[in-house]
């Protein structure tokens, strides 16, 4: 089969790739070639299954990898302001939460459809169910072999994901491992934006409670990266959205690492020692099982005593000035040892993949092969949860497609 444009990945790049194309020449003959039965699985999960589209606070700060730089580019020139008036465009209006961008409908699936629709009322052809497994250089073409399937064209698009939700969402790594073989240079690939396995006899405890916390990563004393937001007890380690945040850092190094929680943050340790000293003075004859209870979630406060060698039968006038200040030193850093990651298969996103060193930034094109691009999660950019993926899936889509139809 012969066509002008075969895009790899029925993914949100890949999508938008194709509808984008379409609208700007309604000549171009273009397929999707995707693995799954279906398009856009792992998109249907995002936020939560409310689609975080993007956030107005894009800036390369959000984003990682070993040249974050090359997203500069597309990133400011296909903005949150280009994305909304694309995506309205085919029946997707915006609504913010704070910062964060969702589909006004609040419903992941909408973003598919609409997605879906606009591809089809155009004209893009889809094949489900076709997984590429061989690419092969023409004169001046490419062959796409895919199953017992080939197709002939003159501009390739690959928009593959790597390894974050694994198989059931299309993301095998395939292509990744395809074009590894094929030449382009790699960057080491770990899960980023996913849960950590802790020492996990105190979360075991606690599991299913939630706090808000500051959350610290650290190294021996040294702070890796520090977030806010709710943490999530869990029988394996730590979940929540600051947890996943940091995350990215630690299969990323060998050294040992240290997950601290200050679950009162908005009170410092000098003025947490006085008021506990002062609670344990009006609450003298009250047991220390209720001792937290009316400031703390009551279980997160009775774990911190018994951490702290307290006997939960005592009175609070049993507590002197070094076992409180002991107690508030273990609120202000409730620390646990982190072992690993739950992996690429829970994981939102995945750092690494193809090095950025082999495209050109402003065009998404390789620096080898003429009308081969790749958008998306495949290339070593990655950002922070929060529409920060799916806005670089959209600007570098946006990116490798005008320069596709000549407009740059």
């Amino acid at each position: 089969m012969t066509t002008d444009i075969i895009i790899i990945g029925g993914g949100a790049a890949g999508l938008l790739s194709a509808v984008y194309l379409k609208k700007q020449n309604p000549q171009l003959n273009i397929r999707i070639l995707e693995a799954l039965p279906r398009v856009a699985k792992k998109l249907l999960l995002t936020g939560n299954g409310r689609c975080n589209i993007s956030n107005k606070n894009i800036n390369l700060s959000r984003y990682h990898g070993d040249n974050v730089s090359f997203a500069e580019y597309a990133l400011n020139k296909y903005d949150l302001e280009f994305t909304k008036s694309f995506f309205e465009s085919i029946g997707v209006d915006f609504v913010f939460e704070g910062d964060k961008a969702f589909p006004t409908s609040l419903q992941a699936g909408s973003v598919v459809d609409c997605l879906r629709f606009a591809a089809e009322e155009l004209g893009v052809l889809i094949h489900t169910d076709t997984k590429v497994t061989n690419i092969q250089i023409l004169k001046d073409k490419y062959r796409i072999w895919a199953d017992k399937l080939s197709f002939v064209c003159d501009t390739v698009i690959v928009a593959a994901g790597l390894f974050s939700g694994g198989y059931k969402c299309g993301s095998d790594g395939s292509m990744f491992e395809l074009l590894k073989k094929s030449g382009f240079k790699t960057v080491k690939t770990t899960p980023a934006i996913v849960q950590l396995k802790t020492e996990n006899e105190i979360t075991k405890q606690l599991k299913g409670i939630k706090v808000d916390a500051n959350v610290s990563l650290k190294c021996g004393e040294k702070t890796l990266r520090q977030e806010f937001g709710e943490v999530l007890f869990c029988d394996y380690g730590l979940s929540g959205p600051p947890v996943m945040q940091i995350s990215r850092e630690v299969p990323r190094s060998k050294n040992s690492m240290t997950l601290s929680l200050d679950i009162m943050p908005e009170i410092s340790f000098d003025d947490l020692v006085l008021k506990l000293e002062k609670r344990a003075k009006n609450l003298s004859l009250r047991p220390l099982e209720e001792f937290f209870t009316g400031l703390l979630q009551k279980r997160v406060g009775q774990v911190i005593l018994k951490q702290c060698g307290c006997k939960l039968s005592d009175t609070a006038e049993s507590l002197d000035s070094g076992i409180i200040k002991k107690i508030a030193k273990t609120v202000k850093s409730f620390n646990f040892k982190v072992i690993d990651t739950t992996g690429f298969v829970n994981s939102q996103v995945t750092a690494g993949g193809i090095s950025t060193d082999e495209f050109f930034d402003k065009t998404m094109e390789s620096k080898t092969y003429k009308s081969f691009y790749a958008v998306g999660e495949i290339l070593d950019i990655d950002g922070d949860c929060g529409g920060f993926n799916l806005q670089w899936a959209w600007s570098s889509a946006f990116c490798a497609c005008d320069h596709i139809l000549g407009k740059k």
